[in-house]
């Protein structure tokens, strides 16, 4: 059997029509299959590869972290210089509450993490998140994810979970002295890219803050420049109680975090002791890849170049097949009329080597989302490609 029959055997399936196209190299902003055609990647793993596909010196860092030692122990036990180096690299770049990280494998599991967290400080149960929104699909960031399509079938999940309209005034009504925890993804991305209004964002700093409420910020997806600036919050004037990280964190390797105050944080650390443990967060070459990712960024100043590559999209990307393109620096969505129509031009843009795909709550509309080294040349064909696609469209 070829690969792509292996693969389709053994390998646990996520739908019943995967793309299984099999990749054999990546750099930069393209990508390679096994025919050797080259793919323009206008998604960088979904938000992931901000600082694109095997940068050099996020290679040598793993490298480099090789030598010296892989897994040794469980987190939190044992002083690893890469944990140590990425956290503080981490929070001198961010407020002066945000002072403590805790590592995990994934965006998800930092979901999990942040919600005990908020469960364990406030000593309540009551949760409120929103419509449309994605944190994760283990069973607790499943019960706050905003859609029932994706919760349905695995009910049941935890109790205690409201869901609310992102953006709403009703929403500020329903966080009480009863509630833990308020969570939101900062950006709305698999909503199709929906940001809130600075005013609303603001009133729910403020209604958390007078009820007790801790404010955990998802920026799993929208982290580390992907909207203009290094954090998305930034925009918005506000700061979150938790932060949640993941994606663009690990430099291209498995990595999440969810970051507190110090105070918060060591609630974790007694009644119970290990109050949330894991074996592989925070892996030694995962520190090593992402610190050495985040330190591109900020040194290549990467975020500040992100602007003017979103108006250069937004200018190209006019065709009456598109019925809106929505948009915060490099998180796009180019809206069709429905799903089956987005799909056919998904299909045809990955045929003519631009790869990308679509959004969990917003099916009809097409991701944007690629590494934010993309050049202008690299903006253009795809967007040339996009618009040859359409053209073909009947």
């Amino acid at each position: 059997m070829n690969q792509r029959q292996l693969f389709l055997q053994h390998n646990a399936q996520t739908s019943t029509a995967p793309l299984a196209i099999e990749m054999v190299k990546a750099e930069g902003c393209s990508l390679w299959d096994a025919d050797g055609k080259e793919y323009i990647d206008l998604i960088g793993g979904i938000s992931v590869c901000n600082v694109g596909h095997r940068h050099p010196r996020v290679l040598t860092a793993i490298r480099e972290q090789l030598d010296k030692y892989l897994h040794i122990m469980v987190y939190g036990e044992l002083v690893q210089s890469p944990q140590v180096h990425y956290a503080r690299l981490l929070i001198e770049h961010l407020p002066s509450t945000l002072n403590s990280v805790y590592f995990t494998n994934s965006g998800t599991e930092a979901t999990e993490g942040a919600m005990k967290l908020a469960k364990r400080v406030t000593g309540r149960t009551e949760i409120l998140a929103f419509q449309h929104s994605y944190h994760g699909s283990t069973q607790g960031a499943l019960s706050v994810m905003g859609d029932e399509y994706w919760r349905r079938e695995f009910r049941p999940l935890l109790p205690g979970v409201h869901h609310a309209t992102y953006n709403s005034l009703e929403a500020l009504d329903l966080i009480t002295h009863q509630t833990a925890c308020v969570i939101a993804e900062t950006i709305q991305a698999e909503a199709g890219v929906n940001a809130p209004l600075k005013e609303w964002i603001t009133a729910l700093r403020n209604k958390c803050s007078a009820t007790g409420t801790l404010l955990i910020l998802d920026e799993i997806q929208c982290g580390f420049g992907r909207n203009g600036t290094l954090w998305a919050f930034e925009q918005f004037g506000v700061v979150p109680d938790i932060l949640l990280l993941g994606k663009a964190l690990g430099g291209g390797m498995p990595l999440g975090a969810f970051i507190a105050d110090k105070q918060l944080m060591d609630a974790l650390t007694d009644k119970p002791v290990l109050g949330h443990i894991t074996t592989f967060g925070g892996h030694p070459v995962c520190c090593a890849a992402g610190m050495a990712a985040m330190q591109v960024l900020l040194q290549e100043e990467l975020f500040n170049k992100v602007y003017q590559k979103e108006q250069l999209f937004r200018s190209l990307l006019h065709h009456p097949k598109i019925k809106a393109v929505r948009s915060r620096g490099l998180m796009m969505a180019v809206e069709f009329e429905n799903f089956e129509q987005s799909k056919q031009i998904i299909d045809a843009c990955i045929a003519k080597g631009v790869f990308t795909d679509w959004f969990l709550f917003a099916a009809h509309s097409m991701r944007i989302a690629p590494p934010l080294t993309i050049t202008d040349e690299e903006i253009m064909k795809a967007c040339s490609t996009i618009l040859s696609v359409l053209n073909e469209l009947p």
